[in-house]
């Protein structure tokens, strides 16, 4: 039964990717006939072959470890928690990062986009946001598009919330995690999404830009600022694989101002 459970995964991910079995299978090196076995459980995949097919499916290592144990094997990727003594290294780096960041905001946001780290000049951003917003956990989709987030002073919000949702829609996508349905089902019904009506739209980017910059309302003017995304190369552990560092940078001179002013007491 172990090895027909993980030719359900197979095809799920299949699906999901919209690959066809023979592509797959020509590009994995098996014969599209063996990949059919695999997926109808008739065939027993080897550890190898189901590595293979999680690497061409660009499959998680979250789910690469289930497909393992699907088919009845050890999982090859473990999970150390970030507070962990393993992850001691990759914890400081990261500390050292959004630490010489600063004054710029600087966030650390795991596969759900939950803020896990930040440094002091992002979560002034959020410091007088109600709890409704912040959480635990902070979660940039909820922080960004909830009413009473910092959409209530995003200039450009309509764009805003058009790359965010494209974000979000890309993540569902790529990671295929029930839990991250919810929250997805969650910023469904904000207003500024809602009026949007269909999800089937939220990949959908306008007019291509060469950055997207954040415009808040803030004291005496506007905070625009630009963001990175940095993602850990060649990961072997769950945990790491799912880290994101997120900088922002001030996209004009007054705001490189605003950043840089003592914080009030």
């Amino acid at each position: 039964m172990a090895e027909g459970l993980a030719g359900v995964l197979v095809r799920d991910w299949r699906l999901r990717r919209r690959r066809s079995q023979m592509d797959l299978a020509h590009e994995v090196g098996v014969s599209p006939r063996h990949l059919s076995f695999v997926e109808t459980g008739r065939s027993k995949p080897s550890p190898e072959l189901l590595l293979a097919l999680a690497e061409h499916l660009d499959v998680p290592l979250r789910e690469r470890n289930s497909f393992l144990l699907a088919g009845g094997f050890a999982p090859r990727y473990r999970q150390a928690s970030l507070d962990s003594v393993e992850m001691t290294r990759v914890r400081e780096t990261i500390q050292r990062i959004l630490a010489g960041h600063d004054p710029y905001p600087g966030v650390v946001v795991d596969r759900y986009w939950n803020v896990v780290l930040a440094n002091d000049a992002a979560l002034r951003m959020v410091v007088d946001l109600p709890s409704a917003v912040v959480g635990p956990p902070l979660n940039v989709f909820r922080m960004c598009l909830h009413p009473e987030g910092l959409s209530k002073r995003t200039i450009n919000l309509e764009e805003w919330t058009t790359y965010l949702l494209s974000q979000m829609h890309r993540a569902s996508v790529l990671s295929g995690d029930i839990e991250f349905e919810s929250l997805v089902n969650e910023v469904a019904e904000y207003p500024i999404v809602a009026a949007r009506g269909s999800r089937r739209g939220w990949s959908i980017s306008e007019e291509p830009q060469i950055l997207m910059p954040l415009r808040l309302e803030v004291e005496h003017g506007e905070l625009s600022l630009f963001t990175t995304i940095t993602i850990f190369g060649t990961p072997q552990d769950v945990t790491l694989s799912e880290l994101a560092i997120e900088l922002f940078y001030p996209a004009d001179d007054a705001s490189e101002a605003f950043l840089r002013r003592p914080p009030v007491e």
